[in-house]
């Protein structure tokens, strides 16, 4: 019956991936076709690859300049979120002090608030600020998106380091700072890189906030190009156009999960044991 059990599991796995993973392949097989086999043949592979439905989706559909506007947004409030939660982690999770606990629950509140009822309010807020449509506006809304997370997951991790190593470090003569940046943070590191990666896969994957607070087309992010080709390529008929856009953002997330596809496992487990 174990076994039963465990190959019943097996199979549920495995259909569940293959429902899964279809779309994707069948999207990267389509971006090689042309239109003609895609209408005629969908399920067929392709004659040969046809590497210039990339080409045209890159420059003339500008998934380039919305490629290159992701990077630049998503990798300003990476940074500054990683930065920004890890000193505010590093604070609640290894000094007490009166409302401690009030701002870590302020924090973790911020998981449990809906974005969409944010957004009227917030897009007064940046358009007074004078940043609606450019790029600080956005990096510094996504890092607001991002840092109640953060800060929830690394003051549960900070506070599984060793406080001996802190101590040790301070009757050495280092400085708070010191002990964060060159003793803490390096062993935080585990936990920075899966909290980053999460981040990264959220933030990339955002499209309610760029559309409403970036309504620039020039610098729309890579969600927001893709939405405007699918409209576009649509009316054109261009799917192999639209295909390889489709394609070209789901690079990045892919080779992320590729590469770091042990750090997200053990992401989802780092830091709930002492």
């Amino acid at each position: 019956m174990k076994r039963l059990g465990d190959g019943a599991v097996h199979l549920f796995m495995a259909v569940w991936g293959v429902l899964v993973a279809f779309p994707l392949v069948w999207a990267v097989i389509s971006s090689l076709k042309t239109d003609e086999q895609i209408l005629t043949s969908p399920w067929s592979l392709p004659d040969r690859p046809h590497l210039e439905n990339w080409s045209r989706a890159w420059d003339q559909a500008s998934i380039g300049q919305y490629f290159l506007n992701s990077l630049v947004v998503v990798g300003g409030a990476l940074a500054l979120t990683m930065l920004l939660g890890s000193l505010v982690a590093y604070a609640l999770a290894r000094y007490s002090f009166p409302g401690n606990r009030f701002l870590y629950y302020l924090f973790v509140s911020g998981m449990l608030f809906p974005m969409f009822l944010a957004l009227v309010p917030l897009f007064f807020v940046v358009k007074q600020l004078g940043l609606l449509g450019s790029y600080p506006g956005l990096i510094l809304v996504y890092t607001a998106y991002a840092l109640p997370f953060t800060v929830f997951f690394l003051t549960g991790f900070f506070r599984t380091l060793p406080n001996e190593v802190a101590e040790s470090a301070a009757l050495d003569g280092c400085s708070h700072t010191g002990i964060f940046f060159r003793v803490m943070l390096p062993m935080a590191k585990p936990g920075l890189i899966s909290v980053g990666i999460f981040n990264f896969l959220g933030l990339w994957n955002q499209y309610l906030l760029p559309l409403v607070l970036n309504p620039d087309p020039s610098k729309y992010v890579l969600a927001q190009g893709l939405a405007a080709l699918s409209v576009s390529q649509g009316y054109r008929g261009d799917f192999s156009g639209l295909f390889a856009g489709l394609t070209i953002a789901m690079l990045p997330v892919l080779v992320v999960y590729l590469v770091f596809q042990r750090r997200i496992r053990s992401g989802l487990t780092v830091g709930a044991v002492r």
